[in-house]
């Protein structure tokens, strides 16, 4: 295997000077960076990784923990992640947490122990505690869909019980009073504050909250499927559905296809978080939209400007969700 002694002696260029083409260091010339290009090339000569992170103490890889890698959801943040990492010529490593204490534990020691140069966060399970802690450590680090409030400066996050709100005050806005809730699981923030928004926008309507009509989910396609069952099973009637997001209002929307229903003329539905396939879906579904993509963007924008000393566009910690109307929702209802 060919060694940097023998790139620097075939390109007749000093270490230092293959060491700085190497790390895509501005002061060196386009003529001797193309010689050592080109050297490298001839000897088939690929840069240890390994060792040049030990030297340089900088590894050019961030780690990125979500809790789930399938999905509509992860996905649009990933991607808006790796690709303003990538402009930067740094790679991203990914794990999952599962929304799992210990599983989120363990991916972000193995995320530390490769070296990465600084960590994204979007972790449910872990205690505020444990991350404190872990903030006095050496691996910095920003969180996505999470606030501490000691940590508020890494904090990226979505005013939820804005979206909630707004999502409950349009579908009371087209006349609908009697309306059935499926939240996500309420050991999460996020779910709690979408429902706090869904229960203050019924109070400025005068309208009292129908414990009946509220069936808790777990964010999954299923537990929409499920919750639609439930609660369409039950003593309460009404003639509007929320869902905490997409993947449980579709999953609604099919189990109520199932049961001989017409949307949106017998069963209005909300959606939330404006995933890919909402303006698919027939009827197409009203819904909210959560910036993710934006956000891990942003995320990738803190980690850029605190750890590689990048300049950025001005640092956002708080984004605002948006009413997004299509047709799932009818006026007037009988």
């Amino acid at each position: 295997m060919a060694t940097i002694y023998e790139v620097s002696k075939l390109a007749g260029v000093s270490l230092a000077t293959v060491s700085r083409v190497m790390n895509n260091n501005t002061n060196v010339s386009e003529a001797t960076r193309k010689k050592v290009t080109v050297a490298m090339t001839q000897l088939g000569y690929r840069p240890n990784s390994i060792a040049q992170s030990l030297a340089s103490n900088c590894s050019n890889s961030v780690g990125l923990l979500v809790s789930e890698l399938q999905g509509p959801f992860y996905g649009p943040m990933m991607s808006g992640i790796e690709t303003a990492f990538r402009k930067q010529s740094k790679h991203v490593i990914i794990a999952a947490g599962h929304s799992d204490e210990e599983r989120e534990q363990q991916a972000i020691e193995f995320l530390i122990s490769r070296n990465c140069d600084g960590l994204i966060l979007h972790v449910e399970a872990i205690s505020d505690d444990y991350l404190i802690e872990l903030s006095k450590g050496k691996t910095p680090f920003v969180l996505i869909n999470r606030y501490i409030r000691e940590l508020a400066s890494r904090c990226i996050i979505l005013n939820n019980v804005k979206g909630g709100y707004l999502a409950a005050k349009h579908v009371l806005e087209q006349g609908h009073t009697n309306i059935a809730y499926i939240s996500g699981p309420l050991w999460k923030q996020d779910a709690q504050d979408r429902l706090a928004g869904h229960k203050q926008a019924l109070a400025e309507h005068n309208i009292s909250f129908n414990e009946q009509l509220l069936y808790q989910g777990d964010f999954m396609e299923d537990s929409g499927t499920a919750g639609f069952q439930h609660l369409y099973n039950g003593n309460s009637k009404f003639t509007a559905l929320i869902c905490a997001n997409d993947e449980m209002a579709t999953g609604a929307m099919a189990s109520a296809r199932e049961s001989s229903l017409i949307l949106p003329e017998q069963l209005s539905i909300m959606g939330y978080d404006n995933v890919f396939f909402t303006r698919h879906v027939y009827p197409p579904l009203s819904t909210v939209n959560y910036p993710i993509n934006e956000m891990g963007q942003m995320a990738a924008n803190w980690i850029l400007s605190e750890v590689y000393k990048k300049t950025t566009p001005a640092l956002q910690t708080l984004f605002e969700p948006e009413l997004v109307v299509r047709q799932s929702i009818i006026t007037n209802p009988q």
